[in-house]
């Protein structure tokens, strides 16, 4: 029996209209879709694709056993989450082995700090994988900001707001252009981070970039806690002619 593949489609920053020709095709014809979400939650990637899927579509929610009940450097963190993906993986070899396609959901791009790739390299020589690109969340939202995010030599850093403060200043200190994910709970952190920079006169905050709920405003402005899909940037001002 022919073996079935696995895709990783990237599904872009959350509004259908910007997913890929491929992503879309693939979406809509498969009979086997799987998502990452929450346990309790609808998951945000099946959210996106809401209306695509074909009525007879199996679904597969590979549902987090821990997202931030525990701090990511506990040595129970990366048990409990090794264990779950090699769970996952099990499930998509059997399936692929039985001949089925199987189509992965991810938010942005799949190989852009994604869960996916914790896939992908457990997956890879043991059944067809294939992964397909999509633009990324950062993409959309300098995009929303109207303004360019990098011109000429200038030097584009990304980095998460998890980081130690000390290394997110010297990041956001030496870099052209920032841009800086996963905030949440480091909120506060990465204010201060932004303020021993001297660059928080810079930064703008974007909420939910490409979706309906879509809010960009000055860092300065920002209250005492910002939603989950939110990205901070700095635009660079390089060489232009």
């Amino acid at each position: 029996m022919t073996q079935g593949t696995i895709y990783g489609v990237g599904l872009g920053p959350g509004s259908q209209d910007l997913m890929s020709v491929r992503a879309d095709r693939l979406i809509r014809g498969a009979s086997h879709v799987a998502y990452f979400r929450k346990k309790g939650r609808t998951g945000h990637a099946r959210g996106i694709v809401e209306g695509m899927l074909a009525p007879e579509v199996t679904e597969l929610a590979m549902e987090y056993p821990v997202t931030t009940e525990i701090p990511f450097d506990d040595p129970r963190y990366n048990e409990l989450l090794a264990n779950f993906y090699e769970r996952s993986v099990a499930l998509l070899i059997e399936l692929a082995e039985a001949g089925r396609d199987v189509v992965v959901l991810c938010e942005g791009d799949p190989f852009f700090y994604g869960s996916f790739m914790h896939l992908y390299t457990r997956l890879l020589d043991r059944v067809p994988v294939s992964v397909v690109p999509g633009i990324t969340g950062m993409s959309a939202a300098w995009t929303a900001t109207g303004q360019p995010i990098t011109w000429g030599d200038d030097i584009l850093t990304v980095v998460m707001a998890t980081l130690p403060e000390a290394t997110l200043a010297a990041r956001i200190a030496e870099t052209d252009a920032l841009v800086v994910m996963k905030i949440g709970r480091n909120l506060d952190k990465l204010r201060r981070a932004l303020a021993q920079a001297g660059r928080e006169d810079d930064a703008w905050l974007i909420e939910y970039a490409a979706m309906r709920q879509e809010r960009v405003q000055p860092f300065n402005d920002v209250g005492e806690s910002v939603p989950y899909f939110s990205i901070v940037l700095i635009h660079g001002h390089g060489r232009r002619p």
